[in-house]
Order: structure tokens, then C-alpha cells, then sequence
């Protein structure tokens, strides 16, 4: 599995995951994964071999120097679930987040144990709860929130 920048020829099969992934909801179309490039977000594909098996978003917002992050989505074809291909994904958008000293803001769904865990393992803590954050289902969000932690100086041991 590698990961790489997500390309315009990659939308088609994001907005496919999104329908499977996340069909109570309301899932993001290319049209809507177009405007986060155009916008200049940070996103990445996992892909294995040829296959794009997975995809994750970060914006990065204010003036260098004062900086916050925001995931946008991560997501993980079915398949290829339970493997670190969401792990993989989420530590990239991090060090992307760190490299510009930026606190990282999410919102997660309240019943979605793993990832909740799986931010939890990467420094995030619960801040609140948004009722009804997702629609049209209804469901819940944690907001969550990890500190910006330095980058580390070249040749500086990271614990």
C-alpha cells in the first residue's frame, strides 16, 4: 500500500466509496471532492497496487504561524478495513498538521468505536457533542481536538 496526492482521476471512485461507506448519511459526490482540491485542502489516496482503497482530507486554515487543521474524512474501502490503511492515513494528514504547527480539529461519530479509538491512540481528546451533526441519519458527533505538536529539527530524536 502507498499513499500519494489525490488526483482529479481518483473523484469518481471516492464519491463511489462515499455511497457505500457512508449511504445513511449524506455522502460527498465528485462535484464536492473537486471543490476541497480546488480549494486547495490537503488529500491523499491509499492505494494497493493500481486500486485506490482508501482517501483522507485535511484543511489547513489561517496565516502561517497561527494555523489550525481540520479533517475532513478519512475513509477505507470495505475490503481493506482493519489493515493500517486508516491509520497510515491519519498519521500523513498529522505530520502535514505538525509540519505547520497546527492544533487538529475533528468531528466523529458517536457510535464509530474504532475510529473513535483510533483518534484516541493518536493524542485527540473529546471537546463535545454535536446532536444530529450528520444527516440525514441523525446521528451524534464527538468534536475532537489534538494539539499541534512541533515538527521535530532535522537530526532531533523524536520520542
Amino acid at each position: 500500500m502507498r499513499l500519494e496526492p489525490l488526483r482529479r482521476a481518483d473523484l469518481r471512485r471516492c464519491a463511489e466509496l462515499e455511497r457505500e461507506l457512508f449511504a445513511g448519511d449524506d455522502p460527498w459526490t465528485e462535484a464536492a471532492f473537486a471543490a476541497e482540491l480546488d480549494w486547495g485542502h490537503h488529500y491523499l489516496a491509499a492505494r494497493d497496487g493500481d486500486e485506490l482503497v482508501g482517501y483522507a482530507g485535511l484543511a489547513l486554515l489561517g496565516r502561517p504561524g497561527d494555523r489550525e487543521a481540520e479533517v475532513h474524512t478519512i475513509a477505507v474501502a470495505p475490503g481493506h478495513q482493519r489493515r493500517g490503511v486508516g491509520r497510515d492515513l491519519l498519521r500523513a494528514l498529522l505530520e502535514r498538521a505538525d509540519a505547520e504547527g497546527a492544533d487538529v480539529f475533528l468531528e466523529v461519530r458517536t457510535d464509530n468505536a474504532a475510529a473513535i479509538a483510533l483518534y484516541e491512540a493518536h493524542g485527540f481528546t473529546t471537546t463535545g457533542l454535536r446532536k444530529r451533526y450528520y444527516q440525514p441519519s441523525g446521528a451524534d458527533a464527538y468534536s475532537m481536538r489534538r494539539p499541534a505538536h512541533a515538527a521535530a529539527t532535522p537530526g532531533e530524536d523524536t520520542p
